[in-house]
């Protein structure tokens, strides 16, 4: 295979509209824009959300509540869920949750909860723990890092 031999694949590409070429090309005299009006103009196209100068929707609807743009969304895990996945010594991070299926996206972090109890000495490595998570952790004989 060469580069002058490549071409692209068939209905991938197609043909440019050509408008305002004369009445036999079918995209004559008013070239698809129809008759006056401001749609008809030279770039008078119409910002999004514009409505004739009538008060558009999204400043006419009550603004409620606050949005924190700041804030970090962590994938949970809870104790009960490492007690049934891991055995006692293993090492459980990202990538081992991700494996075992306790999480799909990793998000912003993971935070381990204390939902649960904990028998196995496990050492856990996560973005941030409740309080309960890690003195259970700790009390079963396991370690709780924060990465």
């Amino acid at each position: 295979m060469r580069l002058h031999n490549l071409s692209p694949a068939e209905g991938s590409t197609k043909e440019r509209k050509r408008i305002g070429r004369g009445p036999a090309s079918g995209q004559g005299k008013t070239a698809g824009k129809g008759h006056k009006g401001q749609k008809a103009r030279a770039g008078r196209g119409m910002r999004a959300g514009f409505e004739g100068g009538q008060m558009p929707l999204q400043r006419r609807l009550p603004k409620r509540g606050f949005v924190n743009i700041f804030r970090k969304e962590f994938a949970t895990v809870n104790l009960l869920d490492l007690e049934a996945r891991f055995d006692a010594g293993a090492t459980v991070d990202i990538q081992a949750l991700i494996e075992s299926g306790l999480i799909k996206k990793t998000l912003d972090g993971v935070k381990v909860l204390g939902n649960g109890e904990l028998t196995k000495s496990l050492t856990v490595k996560a973005n941030a723990f409740s309080e309960s998570a890690k003195q259970k952790i700790e009390a079963a004989g396991g370690k709780a890092e924060v990465i």
